[in-house]
């Protein structure tokens, strides 16, 4: 009876842990995706779209929100005692 006891392999988090961390790290990622272009094909020609709302702003607080999602997914306290 304690040989099964033992071999019982338990997980660090919960199931709901582990959803919560996957939403944080699909965040992150659609961040880095935000943050993505905005070059030019030409070397030689400057193109403005690289300060677009979207990745100066929008992408960097997306990624930080992501990494407060997984943040509370780790810190985030299972029911057992």
């Amino acid at each position: 009876m304690k040989n099964n006891e033992q071999n019982k392999h338990e997980f660090l988090f919960e199931k709901v842990n582990y959803k919560i961390l996957l939403i944080g790290i699909g965040v992150i990622v659609l961040g880095f995706i935000l943050m993505s272009g905005g070059g030019s094909d030409d070397p030689n020609v400057f193109n403005d779209s690289v300060f677009d709302f979207r990745r100066i702003r929008l992408a960097p607080a997306t990624v930080l929100i992501g990494f407060g999602i997984t943040i509370y997914a780790i810190l985030k306290n299972s029911k057992k005692a």
